[in-house]
């Protein structure tokens, strides 16, 4: 992996975890995700008009259809994410979405995409996996089987699996098909607003409440959001989805930084071990 890939995955990593604390503050359903929906495409609209104009690109039916099937993965991500923040807490389910997401894809790329990592890298994704796991909560979190933590847990890991899903179908978007990762990305958010919108239209006065009460946060998820996932897809466009997808998780660090800072959460001392452990996954496969 050099260091130009590397430094996108890293500042997308960190734009990831603020806007996802963005969208533990919000913790709305449906009518929070369409509206940062709608948000992201009027944010959009002038840089695909511009692009549009500058590169005149073409989109042929199986880019149309790849970018809607990103589009239905990310509506669904969105979705049971916004579910799982509101019965969660942020240091419980944020690790353990984004924990499962690159386990799930670098097993995905190797089997499905055939792509061969290195030895190094893959001891690198396993050592950055295993610290996500004990940033988690370790063995207890498996214990954690009762009740509203069940269910908040189940979340988490239905959003992982979404992460995964769309990380290796997206991989195939902008290096295969070679769609752009401007038009990409915009597409699909636009994709999700029409997926929700008969929803959303029966609860119209919701969008509206929502963007009264959290058009903040409405507009920092769409903002990082966007920015984040084009740096992504900039750096899948040239790199393997296996190497990509576990760096992606030094995000949790952040997070976890953020939530002790922001949200007064606890267990500083365990979580900064469990972050040593993430970089030195990082470092052996940067170099792998």
């Amino acid at each position: 992996m050099s260091v130009f890939v590397l430094s996108l995955v890293l500042v997308a990593a960190l734009l990831h975890a603020t806007w996802n604390l963005f969208a533990k503050r919000a913790a709305g359903g449906l009518a929070f995700v369409t509206l940062v929906g709608i948000v992201n495409v009027v944010l959009y609209a002038p840089f695909v008009v511009a692009y549009w104009i500058w590169r005149h690109p073409i989109l042929p039916p199986a880019a149309l259809l790849w970018i809607a099937g990103s589009g239905l993965l990310k509506t669904g991500y969105a979705l049971f994410l916004q579910r799982s923040y509101k019965t969660g807490d942020f240091s419980l389910i944020y690790p353990l979405a984004r924990g499962t997401g690159p386990l799930l894809s670098t097993f995905a790329a190797v089997w499905l995409l055939g792509e061969r990592p290195t030895p190094a890298a893959m001891a690198g994704g396993l050592i950055i996996v295993g610290s996500i796991f004990f940033l988690a909560g370790g063995p207890m979190l498996l214990k954690r089987s009762a009740g509203h933590t069940r269910i908040a847990i189940a979340y988490g890991i239905a959003t992982g699996v979404f992460i995964a899903a769309y990380t290796v179908w997206d991989r195939r978007g902008v290096a295969s098909l070679a769609i752009a990762p401007l038009i990409y990305d915009a597409g699909t958010t636009l994709t999700g607003v029409v997926l929700l919108a008969p929803f959303a239209a029966r609860r119209w006065p919701e969008v509206v409440r929502e963007w009264r009460e959290h058009r903040l946060e409405a507009t920092g998820v769409a903002g990082l959001s966007s920015i984040s996932y084009i740096l992504v897809l900039t750096a899948l466009a040239i790199t393997p989805v296996s190497y990509i997808a576990p760096v992606r998780e030094v995000s949790i660090v952040m997070g976890a930084f953020i939530g002790a800072r922001r949200l007064k959460e606890v267990e500083g001392r365990r979580r900064i071990i469990a972050s040593a452990a993430m970089a030195i996954g990082i470092v052996i496969m940067a170099v792998g």
